[in-house]
Formats: C-alpha cells, structure tokens, sequence
C-alpha cells in the first residue's frame, strides 16, 4: 500500500488529511513536528511527504532541506500560505508540488498520483532517437538528460529538466501554462505559479541576462516558447 507521511503541528488538519488519505487508499501516518517527522521518514521511508511551512522548531523549508539530503521522495507543501515569495522558497528548498489549504483531497491525491509518473519518467517519452537540441550556447539532449550552456554542464532539477525538453521539443511554438502543466506535471488543473517559479529559475540558470531572455521568453495573456 502506497503510504504517505503527514507533517504538520495542528491536530484536527493533521489526523482530517490521514483519514482523508486513508479513505482514498493510502496508508497515512503523522509527525507533529520537523524532528519527529524526519525521524520517522528515516525509520520507515513513506512513498510521499506532506510538509507544513509553520511547524515549531525547525520550520517546513529546513524540514523539506533535510528531507532532501536523505533522498528524491515527492514532497508536497500543504500550508495557509499562498504568497508566491513562500511557493519560490518552497520549491527551492526541495518540495516538488505546493498546495493552498483548505485542501481538497481529490485533487491532492491527483497531485500525488501525477508525482509518482513524473518520479517513474525521468525524461520525456520519445518514439525514436532524440538529437541535442541547439539554441545559441544553449543545448538540450533529452536522451542523455543534459543541459549545456557555452559548453558547460546547467545543473537543473528533473521537473526544470522536463519544462525545458517540452519546450525545446516545440521550439518557437507558445505553450500556455495549463498546456504546460498537463505535459509536464501531469496536473488537468493546478496553480499556474508553478510554471512561473520553475520559468524563472529556468532563466536564471540558462540565460545570460535573466531580465532580458534571449531564448525562454513571455508572450503575454499567452504563456512561453524557447525560441532560437
């Protein structure tokens, strides 16, 4: 049975989102703090980790940190907390997904459904070779899994891997958000600030001036295209 860890300090969210869970099949348990939560993890790995941000003690980001260190298990951030700010830092320190409480637990069992395929797949699926995909200094090899800027390796992470395979295989073309939230997330519907934090930090590490792309630009009301 697929089993899911629960971290977060207020009793009656804590023990609704196990029961939630359980009635959709998993088998859920809960740590009222970072510590505890990370412990338990360690001692019995669970296939996901739900993360609070306001935790006592060690807050979420450190939690998702140290849970990072360990291993790739899909987090995902449950928190009140809705400020894009929270959602950059969230992703940055580790998590994989971000929703806003109130939870719906349909949706956050599709998310967590979707994370599994994303883990499973660690490229893009492609019916036959893949040749490096050039624009400028920058080159994508979907096969290989790499990213090249001016010769030198771009550490990216396996959803900015993903985000950038999609566009760089429908080069010059616009991709919507939602389009890119069902192709690489998996998600029919989602928060479209995942797409904006993960374009972002895509720029940040693939242009050259990160305020002016050159390749990974906006067509406004439209969404994104990589563009040579």
């Amino acid at each position: 049975m697929t089993a899911v860890l629960v971290i977060e300090d207020d009793d009656r969210i804590r023990l609704a989102l196990q029961l939630a869970l359980e009635d959709e099949g998993y088998d859920a348990w809960g740590a009222a703090t970072a510590e505890e939560g990370l412990r338990a993890q360690r001692r019995d790995p669970a296939d996901y980790v739900l993360v609070d941000l306001m935790l006592p003690g060690m807050d979420g980001f450190e939690c998702i940190r140290a849970l990072r260190r360990d291993d790739d298990v899909p987090i995902v951030v449950v928190s009140a907390r809705d400020d894009t700010h929270d959602i950059v830092a969230a992703l940055e320190a580790g998590a994989d997904d971000y929703v806003v409480k109130p939870v719906a637990i349909k949706e956050l069992t599709a998310r967590l459904r979707a994370l599994r395929r994303r883990a499973r797949a660690a490229v893009p699926a492609a019916s036959g070779p893949v040749p490096v995909l050039s624009f400028g200094e920058l080159e994508v090899s979907p096969e290989a899994g790499e990213v090249r800027r001016a010769g030198r390796t771009v550490a990216v992470t396996r959803t900015e891997f993903r985000l950038l395979c999609e566009l760089a295989e429908h080069a010059g073309r616009v991709l919507s958000r939602q389009q890119l939230l069902s192709r690489v997330w998996g998600y029919d519907t989602g928060d479209e600030r995942l797409v904006d934090v993960h374009v972002g930090r895509l720029r940040q590490k693939i242009e050259a001036d990160p305020a002016n792309p050159r390749h990974l630009v906006t067509l406004r009301g439209l969404g994104y295209k990589l563009q040579r």
